[in-house]
């Protein structure tokens, strides 16, 4: 396995990490019960709209640096070898 290929792994379990987190850091549009949780702890006018854009920017970078990378390394990757006898 190349330095391309192992900076390539690297960025994929970083993205794919920080993509989960930021997937689950965005706020419930619904009115379930987290919703209902989350209005109880905070208000939630105050100041959100720019968070969200923040947010929403960052899951978008965070992705599609996870796509580019499985692109790159399905291009790149070695493949393995069978020693048949």
């Amino acid at each position: 396995m190349g330095a391309l290929n192992t900076i390539l792994l690297v960025l994929l379990c970083i993205s794919g990490i920080l993509t989960i987190f930021l997937v689950l850091a965005h706020s419930g549009k619904g009115t379930g019960i987290s919703d209902m949780i989350a209005a109880s702890m905070y208000n939630s006018n105050a100041g959100t709209g720019i968070l969200e854009k923040n947010l929403d920017r960052l899951t978008i970078i965070t992705t599609t640096i996870f796509i580019l990378c499985i692109v790159i390394m399905s291009l790149t990757f070695p493949l393995g070898s069978m020693n048949v006898g």
